[in-house]
């Protein structure tokens, strides 16, 4: 069969290599007779009989004719047909290898004075080993090279250009494979569980990572999430005492309290990114973290709107004037906050985010991490949420100007620069890292853009609510000013 024909090959090249060479077996030539017994019981004892006793007719126990001196029968891949060869020879006390094991039928045979025997080997790049039957049973002997030493652990062989086929040079494994015996014809890979150590000589197993609550990045990242979502459970307790003050009442309390409550959430739900991932982290990793965030900029996008539409209601005869009041903040904070909702309900009923092992992007470790099920959902929760950004960007920057008693679109423009800063470079330094690096770059963005959300709104009204009681009267006094002049 063709697939066999290497093997062939190999014997052939073997026995005129051997009859060459004068240093090898003097005054002896070898021959060899293929047959082929076609998988066939019946044709193997036809074949064997006839390799026995060459003639025209086969007559047991008679050679007619000249004979060549058979010495050895090399058998089948299959041990099916081998037995069957074995039939045969073991009456006649002919010694027979198979390819799949040594069949020791002529411990007897005295008489036979030499046996060689090509088989497929490895450690001669395929062209195979000679076997030597001596009177003390088998014996292999290796062809030794006269032209390198072996190649060690870790090294594989390279066969020299030009030079015969036992001479080669011995180049270290490449990268991410390993040489665990000598004199190897290529390296091989580690399992996906391990990785080649240093010397390339062995596999070591592989460490799962993750970003875990007991090292130091998890503990720092750990202790700003309930640092900072603390210091806004504060904020909201200042604001609800202070609720009948001219500064609350004049930011609508209601968008105030729900941006604050959804800025303390979204500090927390950075917890759920911390620790080894399970089924249950990873469908409200990615989800509760975009609908919390986006509920907090659609109360951001309200509070713009309804001072813009506040000071645009106060000119006579304006037709604003009937949207002025809860009825737009609420209209814009459920409606920009369920489209997000909406989002992630497609996103988890069609590919939820799974617990998963990626064994293959960092060589040494298991990088246990959650695969997100669906790439496309997970970018378009942050394109959502970045439109989001960018219509509260633009609207704060043009209500900017507006009257000292409308001045909160200019923190609010501040606020929103800084969130959509911290949002744009995430996308490239996110698909730059790796591992457990990339949950760390994540999460510092979540407790980054909420803090400057949080700082740059709340912390100026709490400066003038708890410290400077003199200008929230001034405050007060202003807005009476106004009310009485557009009265």
């Amino acid at each position: 069969m063709t697939k066999f024909f290497q093997h062939i090959l190999a014997l052939a090249f073997a026995v005129n290599e051997i009859n060459e060479d004068p240093k090898i077996l003097p005054n002896v030539t070898l021959g060899f007779h293929i047959y082929d017994s076609c998988s066939s019981a019946k044709l193997t004892y036809r074949v064997i009989l006839d390799l026995l006793f060459k003639s025209q007719a086969f007559i047991p126990n008679y050679r007619c004719g000249i004979q060549s001196h058979l010495i050895g029968v090399i058998g089948g891949f299959d041990s099916e047909i081998s037995s069957c060869v074995a039939d045969i020879l073991g009456l006649y006390k002919t010694p027979q290898v198979s390819y799949g094991s040594f069949q020791p039928r002529m411990s007897d045979q005295t008489d036979v004075p030499f046996f060689y025997r090509m088989v497929p080997n490895e450690d001669l790049q395929n062209w195979g080993i000679v076997q030597l039957l001596l009177h003390f049973g088998w014996k292999w002997v290796p062809p030794s090279s006269l032209c390198n030493d072996k190649c060690y652990l870790g090294y594989r062989k390279k066969k020299k250009e030009g030079e015969t086929f036992c001479c080669y040079d011995c180049e270290p494994c490449p990268k991410g494979k390993v040489a665990n015996q000598t004199d190897m014809n290529d390296c091989i890979s580690c399992s996906e569980e391990e990785y080649p150590n240093q010397g390339r000589d062995g596999c070591i197993p592989k460490v799962q990572s993750f970003l875990s609550i007991d090292e130091s990045l998890g503990i720092i990242l750990a202790f700003l999430s309930l640092f900072l979502s603390l210091v806004t459970a504060l904020v909201l307790v200042v604001f609800l005492k202070q609720r009948h003050t001219p500064i609350v009442k004049a930011n609508n309390q209601t968008l105030s309290y729900s941006l604050l409550t959804s800025l303390c959430l979204c500090f927390l739900s950075s917890l759920l990114f911390l620790g080894k991932p399970n089924k249950t982290t990873c469908l409200l990793r990615q989800t509760a973290f975009g609908i919390l965030f986006s509920t907090a900029v659609s109360s951001v996008l309200a509070k713009t709107l309804v001072v813009v539409v506040a000071f645009m209601a106060s000119k006579p005869g304006n037709i604003f004037h009937k949207w002025v009041g809860r009825r737009l903040a609420h209209s814009v904070l459920w409606g920009c906050s369920l489209v997000q909702v909406g989002i992630c309900a497609a996103w988890l009923a069609t590919s939820p985010p799974f617990p998963d092992s990626n064994k293959h992007l960092i060589m040494e470790e298991i990088v246990v991490e959650c695969n997100e099920g669906s790439v496309a959902m997970f970018y378009c929760v942050l394109g959502y949420m970045g439109f989001l950004s960018l219509v509260s960007f633009t609207v704060a920057f043009l209500a900017r100007k507006l009257p000292d008693g409308f001045n909160e679109a200019k923190f609010i423009t501040f606020s929103m620069l800084v969130f959509c800063s911290v949002w744009v470079s995430f996308v490239p330094t996110y698909l730059s890292t790796k591992g457990k690096f990339m949950v760390v770059v994540e999460v510092f963005s979540i407790l980054s853009s909420g803090a400057g959300l949080l700082g740059c709104i709340f912390f100026p009204k709490c400066y003038i609510i708890l410290l400077r009681s003199d200008l929230n009267n001034r405050k007060q006094l202003v807005r009476r000013r106004n009310d009485y002049n557009t009265g």
